[in-house]
């Protein structure tokens, strides 16, 4: 941390996000109020990024370490895509994605792992208390990632679309891609014609589906972020949107031998990346 700048990255995992920002009329005046209680002066994207990692090095530096974070913890980015536009917000709700995370963990293959990191009795406890949290039951807007970037968001995005570097003291921070909700979803939905057509067996086919269907839940007005955290120092300037969409044009055009070369292009670029979750 730097004068309130995360400039690190290099000993924590690297978190990519993917976040849906909306306008006032998408929520309820219940649930508007409760984000402009979120809302803190003169704040932006850095200093929520900041804050947020602040707060999950207090859950585990404390003698009892809180798994779960509180309410606390939750915050809201805003996001204005031109000079008259409508401001529109996204709420971490890292209460929300916490609890669906430890859901997912304690039900599935890792749960004798969770076991070992908390007994049941103490999940279920925190659970509970997390679950007392406001507007649980608002949608999720934010997908996060770690260790890299898959490959279905970069269907979402093209090079000439609004994008925002940020960089301090020589260190590129983050990358954010932003484009209309719409427009993503028509992305989406012409991909995931294509690949019907051509090779539906392919996992990117199934994660295009998931993908499109979170999309299609939010207000048409929305726009979807494509936040490549502390990651972006590593691979900007990041050509695997073009070769994203290369790959799968090739594909659509029975050029294998063009499809497989996108593709080591994105692999050479994205598998040391991913290999840091191995290395100490």
């Amino acid at each position: 941390m730097n004068s309130g700048l995360y400039l690190g990255g290099v000993q924590l995992p690297f978190v990519s996000s993917l976040r849906i920002y909306l306008p006032r009329e998408a929520y309820t005046l219940s649930e508007f109020a409760y984000i402009e209680g979120l809302l803190v002066p003169e704040q932006n994207g850095i200093s929520i990024d900041a804050s947020e990692l602040a707060d999950s090095l207090s859950r585990v530096s404390r003698p009892n370490p809180n798994r779960l974070p509180t309410p606390a913890g939750d915050r809201v980015r805003v996001l204005t895509m031109g000079a008259g536009e409508p401001t529109l917000y996204a709420p971490n709700q890292m209460v929300a994605r916490s609890i669906a995370s430890a859901t997912e963990l304690l039900s599935g293959n890792l749960r004798q792992l969770a076991s070992l990191m908390l007994p049941q009795d103490e999940w279920r406890r925190q659970l509970e208390h997390a679950s007392k949290a406001s507007h649980l039951e608002l949608p999720l807007q934010t997908r996060t990632s770690t260790w890299g970037i898959p490959f279905s968001w970069f269907i979402l995005v093209y090079a000439n679309d609004r994008m925002e570097v940020v960089e301090a003291n020589g260190r590129v921070l983050t990358v954010r891609i932003q484009v209309p909700v719409v427009t993503a979803l028509g992305r989406v939905e012409r991909t995931l014609g294509m690949l019907s057509a051509m090779a539906p067996e392919l996992d990117l086919f199934e994660e295009l589906q998931d993908l499109g269907h979170w999309l299609a839940g939010f207000n048409d007005a929305g726009v979807v972020e494509l936040d490549y955290g502390p990651v972006a120092q590593r691979v900007h300037p990041d050509d695997s949107p073009a070769d994203v969409h290369m790959g799968l044009q090739c594909l659509a055009d029975g050029d294998l031998t063009g499809a497989a070369a996108a593709y080591r292009r994105l692999a050479n670029r994205w598998m040391p990346v991913r290999q840091l979750a191995r290395s100490n």
